[in-house]
């Protein structure tokens, strides 16, 4: 009689578990213990992806290459028999599809500031894997700690409008798990909001005087300038 199987080890050989499109992957899986042969089928998501044999105590070798979501999951390999009808599963693997990061685009809620002003920007980039790890610049000064967000969140700062060398350009930059791809966001700048200045009211105030004054001048007319008028013909 065949001597038990044991359970065979998965093990990713070649490859990470979090994974970019058209990367290969290979794993290996192998009864340390059994009778040979040993047929060793690959399933992804209890699905049948591979199968090998072999006839020494050598592991099988499968190597696939992820190219859509749909080749992400739960992977298991099964040992068997050839004449059996059962088998043996291993442990599981799990992949993770990492998506690049979208260029993030930088918003505030108001363009235009005044001195003495509170004022927030929020930084998002709508695709990319979670979590994504934004970072506040104006010009090329760094003005925040990381900010982690785990969910498609906006990450945001609040800034204080002191003078007008905060009214220069900022941006974010955003990364996360994907390999060599930090993206900066479009540039932001906040106007000076117009003050209303000191001489309107002044100019209003002329206004209504001189208004007043014709208007005087008109009433005057019939009562005071037409009698002169009159009397000294």
């Amino acid at each position: 009689l065949p001597e038990m199987l044991s359970n065979p080890k998965l093990v990713l050989v070649q490859g990470t578990l979090n994974v970019v499109r058209k990367q290969n992957v290979t794993f290996s899986c192998l009864s340390e213990s059994g009778s040979l042969p040993v047929r060793y089928t690959l399933f992804k998501h209890n699905q049948q992806v591979s199968a090998l044999n072999r006839s020494d105590l050598t592991p099988a070798l499968f190597t696939l290459t992820i190219s859509s979501a749909s080749d992400v999951g739960e992977y298991k390999c099964k040992a068997e028999y050839n004449i059996s009808s059962g088998g043996k599963y291993s442990n599981s693997l799990n992949f993770t599809l990492i998506e690049p990061i979208s260029k993030p685009v930088l918003s505030s809620p108001t363009s235009h500031a005044k001195k003495g002003q509170n004022v927030t920007l929020s930084c998002l980039s709508e695709n990319g894997s979670l979590p994504i790890t934004y970072l506040f610049f104006k010009g090329t000064q760094n003005i925040s700690p990381q900010k982690t967000m785990q969910k498609r969140e906006a990450a945001m700062i609040f800034l204080f409008i002191n003078s007008l060398s905060d009214f220069g350009t900022y941006k974010c930059k955003a990364n996360n798990s994907f390999p060599n791809n930090s993206k900066y966001s479009n540039g932001f700048n906040f106007t000076l909001a117009e003050e209303r200045s000191h001489s309107q009211p002044l100019l209003i105030s002329l206004g209504l005087i001189l208004l007043l004054l014709i208007i005087g001048f008109a009433l005057a007319i019939p009562f005071f300038i037409i009698p002169l008028y009159k009397a000294s013909e």
